[in-house]
């Protein structure tokens, strides 16, 4: 067993080194370039407008089954994780401070790919016989593209499908469980046990309780991480002009996490720079529209501005109060990796800093586990029908305490040719799509302009 699992990490290293070369970056940046510029730098000039149609969407505007609030917590829900907090000590650790700057590029583009996505979900969702809105790529491929798309709209949803058992599922149940265990001594297993039977309970509820529980745990959750983390920065603000400037200078230098300049090239820095920027705010992987077609909402338009929030608050807000952190502290260029840098970083500066980083990752990755089941059970639905739901939220559920035991890095590497593999057939089609995108923006914005609501 363990000569297949060496195997299998050596063939995961070469297929990442493929699925996240030059190319994949550059489809990945290139597409939120090309629809920054089609959209004229709409969802970077609209941020403001975004947050008080968030506001306003915490009641229903329209058909839909959850409100355009609860939709963007349950894609929150989703994001914000691991991704978060080991996401980004891994991407500093391997890539350098500067794996932190590209994570910002990657992120404000990012903000016009959400924006995008979540449009086309509610544009082309459609509405089944239980009365459930359907949506996500697999459905704006079909209803957008035509048939002859059909085979990259099951391609999407066969690599969705799996990819949840991955950055949703199995990435998110590990790092809980190492960070409990170095929290509190609990062994693996036993936090793979508790939070099966947790997520078991909500699941039972389908996307209503997952967004019930989503809205109100995530709040919450993002409010208390945000706080500690800027009390580390204040606690360390005379270093901080310092960290900035590392950040953006070692972006173009690839300064290593074992110090000095020899290690971490700029194309490291820039690889997992944007490789966990997409794992945390999960722009272009196709998976927060396959929540916001449930919103109840009259345009696509408006949930689009919502939608693009997820990207700010995941990536330029939560990411980069854990990255500078990391920095700050000096903690990036120790032993220490994964959640444990993370942990290092708060416990430097604050009581207690570590059990605030394992209580966070607990409820960030358990809410992720939620969210993507979410998202893995629509992409199950859409191949096999609705028979499909049971089974595979058993296995999901199933898949939990497996994760919790499973070694750190294959879970990783295996999530990261997933996540590839889910992106690939969405960047194409939105795309194909962005003509439709700007005009319904532009429809849009004519529209509440005439009527003075801007």
């Amino acid at each position: 067993m363990q000569q297949f699992l060496m195997s299998f990490d050596s063939v995961l290293s070469v297929i990442n080194s493929y699925v996240w070369g030059p190319w994949m970056l550059a489809l990945i940046l290139g597409t939120g370039l090309l629809l920054m510029v089609r959209l004229r730098g709409l969802p970077l000039l609209k941020i403001g407008y975004g947050f008080r149609q968030l506001i306003a969407g915490r009641k229903n505007a329209g058909e839909g089954e959850i409100s355009p609030f609860n939709a963007l917590m349950t894609s929150l829900a989703a994001t914000i994780g691991t991704g978060n907090i080991v996401g980004v000590a891994t991407a500093i650790g391997i890539g350098g401070p500067g794996a932190l700057f590209w994570m910002w590029c990657s992120a404000l583009l990012g903000m016009a790919t959400k924006y995008a996505e979540a449009v086309l979900a509610v544009r082309y969702r459609e509405k089944n016989s239980e009365g459930h809105f359907l949506g996500g790529p697999m459905y704006y491929i079909k209803n957008g593209l035509g048939k002859k798309w059909l085979w990259l709209a099951g391609t999407f949803a066969f690599f969705a499908m799996l990819a949840g058992f991955g950055i949703g599922n199995s990435v998110q149940a590990n790092s809980v469980a190492d960070a409990v265990e170095g929290a509190f001594g609990i062994p693996d297993y036993v936090s793979g046990i508790v939070m099966m039977a947790l997520v078991g309970l909500v699941l039972i509820g389908g996307i209503s309780r997952i967004s019930s529980v989503a809205g109100a745990l995530v709040p919450a959750m993002s409010l208390i991480y945000v706080a500690a983390g800027l009390l580390v920065l204040l606690l360390n603000a005379s270093e901080l002009p310092a960290a900035l400037i590392q950040v953006v200078s070692s972006a173009f230098t690839g300064q290593a996490a074992g110090g000095g300049f020899v290690g971490a090239s700029i194309a490291m820095a820039i690889q997992f720079g944007v490789a966990r920027g997409v794992f945390s705010n999960e722009a272009g992987l196709g998976s927060a529209p396959i929540a916001h077609a449930a919103a109840a909402t009259d345009s696509p338009v408006r949930q689009g501005v919502v939608a693009m929030l997820g990207t700010f608050i995941d990536t330029l807000v939560i990411c980069t109060i854990t990255g500078l952190a990391i920095v700050v502290t000096g903690v990036w260029s120790g032993a220490a990796k994964g959640a444990a840098m993370s942990q290092a970083a708060f416990a430097s500066s604050l009581p207690g800093g570590e059990v605030i980083i394992s209580l966070a990752l607990v409820l960030f990755a358990f809410t992720t586990i939620l969210g993507w089941s979410f998202y893995g059970e629509r992409a199950a639905q859409y191949l096999f029908g609705r028979k499909a739901v049971f089974p595979f939220r058993l296995l999901w559920v199933a898949a939990v305490p497996v994760g919790a035991v499973v070694e750190m890095d294959l879970v990783w590497k295996l999530a990261d040719t997933l996540n590839a593999l889910m992106a690939i057939p969405n960047l194409i089609a939105l795309i194909l799509l962005s003509g439709v995108v700007v005009k319904l923006t532009n429809d849009y914005f004519s529209a509440v302009t005439d009527k003075g609501d801007l």
